[in-house]
């Protein structure tokens, strides 16, 4: 491509709306352009690369054995009634209705879809396992889309869907796409590490992240410092720290007027907060929800949802709930008489003596409340892992980090297919549900993603494998006759190999050219100047900050010993 043939916009100034680095850079290096909030077109350079990903997709899916498909992006609501989810979705669920008041949505994800095929097309144990994948756009309507394509209210995901007939035969697939993603992100250049991870309102027995470490990530994952254990806070496990155990005392209540917080209550009472259990009120779809847990510590909202069974609407409860619970003000809940319909207790606070805990009666609080004998509830883990907390596999202490999500895969098991009727027979001539995998890469932002953990101060620094083109050749003076000769002689045997090259031949100044280059990214630079008279060119990557000088004869084959480094010349 000749870039005075080229739609390529590049900007000097940051966007005022871009708040991390790969939203500023797609701008300005004109790889996409918003359409409206989390809505983005993407530009030729841009699209080049996004097809560069999903190549990688493909190729790494079909050696894993999966078929690629397509489906609809529109869908009957019909299905979504089977599988119990249109209700459940909720509000980021784009909705309408055809000319014949009939109800479809906008795609968010695909399981239903999948599940309808297999259960048309899979008959019989012969015809599995089978994994099914596409790569198509879904739609979100995201409460606050930001940082560019990494949260977007249209994206492009690869999802794949296997089938199976027995628990040992979904094991299989799934470590197949495990293997799969792996190799993926790291051809694409990227150093992903897999978490253990909640699986939300996709349902299923287990499910992994691909997670990269990032300061923006939304996500913030606990990590061994000992061991290669991982998890996403909304999954990670908080071991209960033991405190040496009191002789029980006598319950008194106390009053406590206008102290509300914990701080404020610590020095009311001269302890610490380990000595407090706090009681948070949620509303829970129509339940009321009660969570206990120590003073210093914070709900983890996720388990608490998954505790209950799921929920569409889940939120703090306002003061006219709370009072419902407690007959109080906000500030004072406490477990003893409480009106909820839950009251879970985490771990931690079941195994703590002489707690101080709210009254239900506005400005009093209990002192010396004990677990098992003044209140009951359900016991479990539902506070945040924290730094330092020990690590569930080897014992050692997990640090705290945040990243991005790119790739999630599921064991789904029977949801959507008992749901859905999908059955197949099996060697014995019995009717059984399909075993479901689901497993899911989000193209946009593993390209935004690629882009966090690779540029510079002058731009994107685009590896070789997702690069829009992998080589830029730049006569640095386009009137010079000779330099623009040699530089179309390479630029022409580069294109003849079926390497994908740009050829700068813009009237602009060498600096001008450099910058552009630098910022799109493209890994290669060949600048044709004034050494051409000894017979010399400048050979550059994008990664590194030394220019060599090489005869102009070489040029073609030093492009095929950079290429053969990354796997992309054989």
């Amino acid at each position: 491509m000749k870039l005075s043939n080229a739609l390529l916009c590049t900007l000097r100034e940051v966007p005022a709306e871009a708040e991390i680095q790969s939203h500023k850079l797609m701008l300005r290096a004109g790889m996409m352009r918003k359409l409206a909030s989390g809505v983005y077109s993407f530009m030729p350079m841009g699209l080049r690369v996004l097809k560069n990903i999903e190549q990688i997709v493909r190729e790494e899916m079909d050696r894993a054995g999966a078929q690629e498909f397509l489906g609809s992006a529109l869908l009957p609501a019909e299905l979504w009634r089977e599988s119990g989810r249109w209700d459940i979705m909720g509000p980021e669920m784009f909705r309408l209705r055809d000319r014949n008041d009939r109800d479809f949505c906008l795609g968010p994800t695909h399981e239903e879809i999948f599940t309808d095929i297999a259960r048309n097309e899979i008959k019989s144990y012969k015809q599995l396992p089978l994994n099914l994948y596409q790569i198509q756009t879904k739609y979100r309507d995201e409460r606050r889309p930001r940082f560019g394509v990494m949260r977007s209210r249209e994206f492009i995901m690869k999802d794949a869907y296997s089938f199976d007939k027995d628990n040992e035969g979904l094991d299989v697939s799934y470590n197949k796409m495990y293997t799969a993603y792996h190799d993926i992100f790291k051809r694409c250049g990227l150093e992903a590490k897999c978490v253990e991870a909640d699986s939300g309102a996709m349902g299923g027995s287990g499910s992994a992240e691909f997670m990269i470490k990032s300061e923006i990530g939304e996500d913030e994952i606990a990590f061994c410092t000992a061991c290669d254990y991982a998890a996403n806070m909304e999954k990670a496990p908080a071991a209960a720290e033991m405190l040496e155990k009191e002789e029980l005392k006598e319950l008194r209540k106390i009053e406590t007027p206008n102290i509300r917080t914990i701080d404020e209550l610590v020095i009311f009472f001269s302890t610490t907060s380990k000595k407090f259990a706090k009681t948070l009120i949620y509303k829970v779809d129509e339940k009321l929800v009660a969570v206990m847990v120590r003073g210093d510590r914070e709900v983890n909202e996720v388990k608490v949802i998954n505790a209950v069974g799921g929920a569409v609407d889940f939120q703090m409860a306002d003061a006219e709930a709370v009072f419902t619970a407690t007959d109080a003000a906000v500030g004072f809940a406490g477990p003893i008489g409480i009106k909820v319909d839950y009251l879970f207790i985490d771990n931690e606070v079941s195994n703590m003596n002489n707690i101080i805990v709210g009254a239900n009666d506005t400005g009093y609080h209990y002192e010396n409340a004990n677990y098992g004998r003044d209140f009951e509830g359900i016991v479990g883990d539902f506070r945040k892992a924290v730094e330092g907390d020990k690590c569930p596999k080897c014992g050692k202490v997990i640090t705290i980090a945040r990243g991005i999500e790119v790739g999630h895969i599921f064991k789904l098991g029977t949801k959507y297919s008992k749901a859905m009727g999908a059955n197949f027979i099996d060697e014995n001539g019995e009717s059984k549900p399909l075993i479901m995998g689901c497993y899911g890469i989000g193209i946009n932002r593993t390209m935004a993603a690629i882009i966090e953990q690779n540029n510079d101060e002058n731009g994107i620094i685009w590896p070789v494998s997702v690069a829009p083109y992998k080589v830029i050749v730049i006569p640095a003076v386009t009137k010079d006759a000779q330099q623009m000769k040699i530089a179309n002689e390479l630029y022409e045997s580069l294109k003849f190999l079926g390497i994908d090259v740009l050829l700068d031949d813009r009237e602009e100044r060498a600096g001008v050219k450099f910058k552009d280059a630098d910022l799109i990214g493209i890994p290669i630079r060949i600048t044709v100047g004034k050494k051409i008279n000894e017979g010399s060119i400048e050979f550059k990557l994008r990664q590194c900050p030394d220019i060599e000088l090489i005869a102009i004869e070489s040029a073609i084959e030093r492009v095929k010993q950079e290429l053969k480094k990354n796997n992309i010349w054989r």
